[in-house]
């Protein structure tokens, strides 16, 4: 006997459980998780339709009789049915409940109140309108003389307009009612987030020789038996967009949908605004700053065909298009597109699952691809595509390498070295723009004593409060913030204070330096309210700044032709994490960063600041050598048996006691040795993750390693039932990560 839990009607069901129903044996086997069926529910037994999420040979349940499914409506695919199929493999890809990758796929949960505009509408002949008017005109009813005058005019009358500028109260309107002179009918207006009005359209770019290659390479690989994801690797400045739209605008013509996602919201702006120039209407955005109601309306809009192209971070992958052709995951190497809540999936491998559910087209696009995808792509899992010069054929910049160990020593303290002071005034007297990149947010680092070396740390974290502006020492992790102390609270020495800049303090720095220079600050800090990215990059790109300063967000996608000069300070800070990618991303960084400078008519430069000049990530990103930097980050992944080399999974603890935390971390590692003898799975741990301590909740992280994701897969779901049945983790936060 087969058994399927169903979720009933979820386009308008909260989506809080699911109904277990016998499978008739007629269909054992035919049914699959994702397809639609007709099942009797409620105390009528009344047929509604649902999914089904899963199957399984047993029967978690008691009380009563296991009613039967009656019909199954594969003919009736829907986009939600793909979409719970795409759930059903999340779970069991990366482990959550059924619920938990519903709700990831299904974001709008409960329906949202339709934003309706309400009309007045004549329903009388002009003749039978005039001979009534007449007879009104002669009345006390001065305001139902007005309205009709009115309707008779216009035939259709807004109701806020009539109510505000003709007096029509309700009573006015029950009278006209009553006597079936006019209705009110009510048109459901559908939200739409991106002004297209404000942006002209421009019509495509002629490609180069070398993109059309790439778009007839892509294409021939999409009409072959066996298409596989399509990996672009462009340098920075290449045109990959220019790729992109070729091949949207040719799913379009095909009748198809495409989905562009992003890693960052602060690419929105200039993504959206590229596309809207070429494709109008068609496209539109999604993103966590939009309103509930505002992303409730662009599903609507999506599942009705109003759109074609959706833009958006890794949200946007679940996009309902009926007809999904494309999905391009641009700057795929960036770790945004990992999500951190429960599933914790990675947007690269649920967009090519949900392109084979689909039947859709994947495209991965990087100038700095990730190991993960480059690897699949030399052992031809994936078709690589690359670009190797820039559009037009503008020249890569010209990079320097600064030794800041010699800025010291020539008594130079500040955060800005000789060079690049230099090559900021020359830049500024050229009328040119300049982009400085600190992976570091708030005006300092962490607050310490001199003379006895204690720290400030966050009392509900275990990590050192920043210094902001206005004496302020404040926790990124919990937001938990006190006044700076004038006198170290340990020794009550006075010398007490901040070290390593921020983007604050660099602001700080330049417009002391630069007093005429316009400078911008972009950071967490400064965009938090909605609106604020696109200010700040509407305001730089229009030329109203000179220097732009700040983190990530700024080195990724982002296009400023005016831009001929990038300055990377501390370009070696994140090598000092705590991740085995440290290296990947420092290159990452840097190359991205480096790729900003001269990317219009005029000739770029750029200069790196390090304290370690001769690591191999920041001399591969100085000249954007990707294939060297692969092979020496390969031969280290695959010494140490890290991802790619070998699959990884990550058991996340966390627990408000400490103590019950490392019991149950401690058991759980020695259940693993015991249902698990694989001598070729590693384990590493139980350890305190590399922030123990977040919002007064202890974590703890065991790593398991192997070359099979298969054999890791089969643990986590042993886990699952372990922790199930062990009233000891009742009170632990269990979380699976893989990479």
């Amino acid at each position: 006997m087969i058994y399927a839990d169903v979720i009933i009607d979820i386009s308008h069901e909260k989506l809080d459980r699911t109904f277990l129903y016998r499978v008739p044996e007629e269909m054992e086997g035919q049914i699959q998780a994702g397809m639609v069926v007709s099942v009797p529910f409620g105390n009528g037994n009344k047929l509604r339709k649902g999914y089904v999420t899963g199957l399984s040979g047993e029967a978690d349940f008691q009380g009563g009789k296991i009613k039967e499914i009656q019909a199954l409506l594969s003919d009736e695919e829907t986009t939600e049915s793909r979409l719970i199929a795409l759930a059903a493999w999340m779970r069991q890809r990366y482990g959550s409940t059924m619920i938990q990758a519903l709700r990831t796929v299904l974001p709008i949960q409960n329906k949202v109140k339709a934003k309706e505009k309400r009309y007045l509408v004549l329903t009388i002949e002009a003749e039978e309108g005039k001979k009534l008017l007449d007879q009104l005109s002669c009345t006390r009813y001065k305001a139902r003389t007005r309205l009709l005058a009115a309707m008779l005019e216009r035939k259709v009358i807004p109701a806020s307009e009539a109510a505000k500028d003709l007096g029509a109260s309700a009573s006015v309107l029950k009278y006209f009612q009553e006597n079936k002179i006019l209705e009110i009918r009510q048109e459901e207006i559908l939200r739409k987030p991106v002004d297209i009005r404000k942006i002209p359209l421009t019509g495509k770019a002629q490609l180069t020789d070398a993109q059309k290659q790439a778009v007839c390479k892509i294409r021939r690989e999409w009409e072959s038996d066996n298409s596989r994801t399509v990996l672009l690797h462009g340098i920075t400045g290449s045109g990959k967009t220019l790729v992109y739209i070729e091949l949207i605008q040719q799913m379009i013509e095909e009748g198809k949908q495409a989905i562009v996602l992003i890693p960052e919201i602060a690419l929105t702006y200039q993504t959206v605004h590229r596309f809207c120039s070429i494709f109008g209407d068609k496209v539109s955005v999604l993103n966590s700053r939009l309103s509930q109601g505002e992303r409730y309306d662009q599903f609507k809009r999506a599942k009705k065909g109003e759109i074609q192209i959706i833009v958006g971070p890794r949200s946007a992958l679940f996009t309902p298009f009926p007809n999904l052709g494309l999905i391009i995951m641009d700057e795929e190497h960036e770790p945004t597109y990992k999500s951190e809540n429960t599933p914790r999936y990675n947007t690269r491998e649920a967009a090519v699952k949900r392109g084979e559910l689909e039947n859709a087209h994947v495209i991965l696009g990087s100038a700095t691809p990730s190991l993960e995808a480059y690897k699949k792509a030399q052992e031809g899992e994936y078709l690589l595509v690359t670009l190797n010069e820039r559009y037009a054929d503008r020249p890569l910049p010209k990079v320097s390498i600064i030794d800041m160990r010699g800025e010291l020593k020539a008594g130079n303290r500040s955060a800005l070295s000789r060079s690049l002071k230099q090559a900021l005034e020359k830049c500024l007297e050229e009328h040119k723009q300049a982009m400085l990149f600190l992976n570091r947010r708030g005006y300092a680092g962490f607050v310490s004593c001199r003379s006895c070396g204690h720290v400030m740390k966050c009392p509900h974290c275990d990590v050192s409060l920043s210094e902001h502006q206005g004496e302020r020492l404040i926790c990124h992790y919990c937001g938990y913030e006190i006044r700076k102390p004038q006198v170290c609270p340990v020794c009550g020495s006075p010398y007490i204070g901040g070290f390593k800049a921020g983007t604050q303090q660099i602001q700080q720095i330049l417009q002391k330096e630069f007093p005429e220079a316009s400078v911008l600050r972009m950071d967490y800090d400064t965009t938090r309210n909605k609106g604020s990215y696109e200010q700040i990059l509407a305001s730089f790109s229009a030329h109203k700044a000179d220097i732009l300063v700040g983190t990530q967000m700024i080195v990724k996608g982002h296009d400023f032709p005016d831009v001929t000069l990038v300055g990377v300070l501390a370009a070696d800070m994140s090598l000092n994490g705590s991740d085995y990618r440290c290296g990947e991303r420092t290159f990452q960084l840097l190359t991205q960063a480096v790729g900003r400078s001269g990317r219009g008519l005029q000739p770029g430069t750029a200069l790196i600041q390090t304290y370690n000049p001769d690591h191999y990530s920041i001399q591969a990103a100085a000249v954007q050598d990707y294939p060297a930097f692969y092979q020496e980050e390969m031969g280290y992944r695959m010494l140490l048996d890290y991802p790619p080399a070998a699959h990884m999974m990550a058991v996340l603890g966390a627990c408000e006691q400490e103590e019950l935390l490392t019991q149950a971390m401690h058991y759980t590692a020695l259940f693993i040795r015991r249902v698990c003898t694989d001598a070729e799975l590693h384990m590493i741990g139980p350890a305190p993750q590399s922030v123990g301590k977040v919002k007064d909740m202890y974590k703890k992280v065991i790593y398991l390693k192997h070359q099979d994701s298969r054999v890791l897969i089969a643990l986590r779901e042993k886990l699952e039932q372990y922790m199930e049945i062990n009233s000891g983790f009742r009170k632990i936060y269990i979380q699976f990560d893989f990479s």
